[in-house]
């Protein structure tokens, strides 16, 4: 597969996961394809099909690596998911169509989703998966892996501690991760987009302003009548997040 210059992620992970890793997997998904960043995955149940559509939803470019020959979609409920990947990216196997479809195949097709890859990220996997196959494949051919830790008691989970546990790395953040992978243009401007993107309306308008040069909090408050209790509270949450310091009395500059 041709690159031209943008980063690839694979993300895989457990066909039967929580709503939790569901939700994982999207946002990560929808973030990195709102940078450029192309996400492969194996178009399964689970994990794989909610990163193909984080990333289609966010209008990004996505690759879906199959364990089946590319005239047998599997599994079927995914068909219509397939018809919009081929719009906005590619489907592909190393399978010839008609050929008979093996459950080994899909653990063959892994090393492909593994080797496509700038960096893998695990969402969830059970004790015992194909995924972390997927993952030590990717390791011996150093590419960075990464797993989201989990609850120890949930059977999810555990796949993807063990990994952190051996070789892989936490992805306890999805704005560190994205800063970790796009390195360099990922610059101050896009840490701090990043780190107020879940913040109240009120907080935002205070970065605008002091991106603007307005540090004083009544000019602030004029401007886009915010009131002062409003301020104040989301002023204190923006210096708790590192995003601003205080300059003098109710004015604030940029960290």
């Amino acid at each position: 597969m041709p690159n031209d210059g943008h980063k690839v992620v694979s993300i895989v992970g457990a066909r039967r996961c929580t709503p939790y890793g569901e939700n994982v997997a999207y946002k990560l998904s929808f973030e990195l394809a709102k940078r450029g960043v192309v996400i492969v995955s194996g178009l399964a149940y689970g994990i794989d099909a909610c990163a193909h559509r984080g990333c289609l939803d966010a209008g990004g470019t996505t690759v879906a690596v199959l364990g089946t020959p590319i005239d047998k979609i599997y599994p079927k409920s995914n068909l219509g998911l397939a018809q919009r990947i081929i719009e906005r990216g590619a489907i592909i196997s190393e399978y010839q169509p008609g050929t008979e479809t093996q459950n080994w195949h899909f653990l063959e097709r892994n090393r492909i989703v593994a080797g496509l890859a700038d960096a893998l990220v695990v969402v969830e996997a059970s004790r015992r998966s194909g995924t972390h196959q997927t993952a030590s494949d990717a390791n011996e051919r150093g590419i960075d892996v990464y797993a989201v830790p989990g609850d120890i008691f949930r059977p999810m989970s555990v796949g993807c501690n063990n990994l952190i546990y051996d070789f892989a790395r936490p992805l306890v953040s999805i704005e560190d991760f994205i800063i970790d992978l796009l390195g360099a243009s990922a610059n101050r401007e896009e840490r701090r987009k990043l780190a107020i993107q879940d913040m109240a309306e009120s907080a935002k308008q205070i970065v605008e302003a002091l991106e603007q040069g307005i540090c004083s909090g009544e000019e602030i408050m004029q401007r886009y009548q915010i009131p002062i209790d409003e301020l104040n509270r989301q002023a204190i949450l923006l210096e708790l997040r590192g995003i601003i310091r205080p300059y003098g009395v109710s004015s604030w500059i940029l960290k």
